[in-house]
């Protein structure tokens, strides 16, 4: 079978883009067909096509690209990338978001470190000193396409973020997937014995705010049961599961995939600790007609309740995760459970997290 192949993550198209206005604002007649992207996370350049550019007035300029996340089922493929870059009085590079990028709590563009590291380092090398810009990052789709995401969940409206520990799209979601996350871990696994397992992008960036360091993440998606069998074949001795309380709870119930598509049992297990930490059947009723896990913690908050539901939710995610990888392998890591809800906020750290922390921050 043909290995899937990898593509770039949005905030380096939105860096090409960038850096084609800057250059076509600095020279009216440069039209860059493609520019190279100093990816950063990994140290490598990239050559990014570039789709269209235009001078809008003597102070600014606009250029375009195509987002393309190689063998990979992202519903931004092929969407457009702009930037407006202008001339600017006061700080070097000022980063903006415009239409399409999504908003953090009302007025804050959902521009995280990386995208903004690459940015700056990338316009900084082709801007002279004493000059000064403002980039404007522009997804006219975005609004329209973050419906289709779990965007809102975390707390991101009105478009997409651009978000991302890396310039490599790895093929998340394509046929290879689960053999190339198998292979990261090997490779981890020659010189680490405790690893944090992501499930996505948020659970990455989180866990370097949290002081672990990068080497010791792993990014799993929704392949949790295979790779923690994975882990315990190869040696590893301790993981820690990061996660979004809205996944990692599927663990919780003994389901080790966690696509929507396969199984979906979240409040379900959520009113089964709420029984089982002692609260009121009327509450326990309302936790099962809340839409979201996310509304059901909003609840539990409400009545003080949310430490010790979350807390019994942390240990039988240890339990029975320890229990799955015991009935395949002779031995298993020990396992601890970090969970954080929509805001990013930390829900939940199990005592074996605690003591697994030490080892890799």
């Amino acid at each position: 079978m043909d290995q899937p192949s990898s593509g770039y993550t949005l905030p380096v198209f939105a860096c090409a883009s960038a850096i084609a206005a800057l250059h076509h604002l600095q020279n009216a007649s440069t039209a860059p067909k493609t520019v190279t992207v100093d990816l950063l996370e990994p140290p490598k350049p990239a050559e990014i096509p570039i789709e269209q550019v235009a001078r809008l007035h003597d102070g600014a300029a606009l250029a375009i690209t195509r987002s393309d996340p190689g063998d990979n089922l992202d519903l931004t493929r092929g969407t457009p990338i702009w930037a407006v870059v202008q001339w600017w009085q006061g700080e070097r590079i000022k980063i903006d978001g415009g239409e399409g990028i999504g908003r953090i709590g009302g007025d804050d563009a959902a521009i995280y470190a990386y995208a903004r590291r690459l940015l700056h380092t990338n316009l900084d090398r082709c801007l002279p000193d004493g000059q000064s810009i403002r980039v404007i990052l522009i997804l006219p789709e975005g609004r329209s396409l973050a419906l289709r995401t779990s965007n809102a969940a975390f707390g991101v409206v009105d478009g997409l973020s651009l978000l991302g520990t890396t310039g490599i799209a790895q093929p998340l979601s394509a046929p290879g997937q689960l053999e190339a996350y198998r292979t990261e871990l090997q490779e981890k696994a020659e010189t680490l014995g405790t690893l944090v397992f992501c499930l996505g992008e948020n659970g990455l960036d989180l866990a370097l705010q949290q002081g672990i360091r990068p080497e010791c993440r792993i990014k799993t998606a929704n392949w949790l049961g295979p790779l923690l069998v994975e882990a315990a074949l190869q040696g590893i001795q301790g993981i820690v599961l990061f996660g979004y309380h809205g996944k990692l709870i599927k663990l919780a119930g003994g389901i080790f995939h966690t696509h929507h598509h396969l199984a979906d049992a979240r409040l379900e297990i959520l009113a089964a600790v709420c029984a089982e930490v002692g609260l009121p059947t009327v509450q326990i009723q309302q936790i099962l007609t809340c839409e979201t896990t996310e509304m059901g913690l909003g609840l539990l908050r409400q009545w003080q309740a949310a430490e010790p539901v979350y807390g019994a939710i942390a240990a039988r995610i240890e339990q029975r995760t320890q229990k799955y990888v015991q009935t395949q392998c002779e031995c298993a890591p020990q396992i601890g459970a970090i969970l954080f809800d929509r805001s990013r906020q930390i829900i939940v750290k199990s005592a074996n997290s605690h003591a697994l922390l030490s080892r890799v921050c």
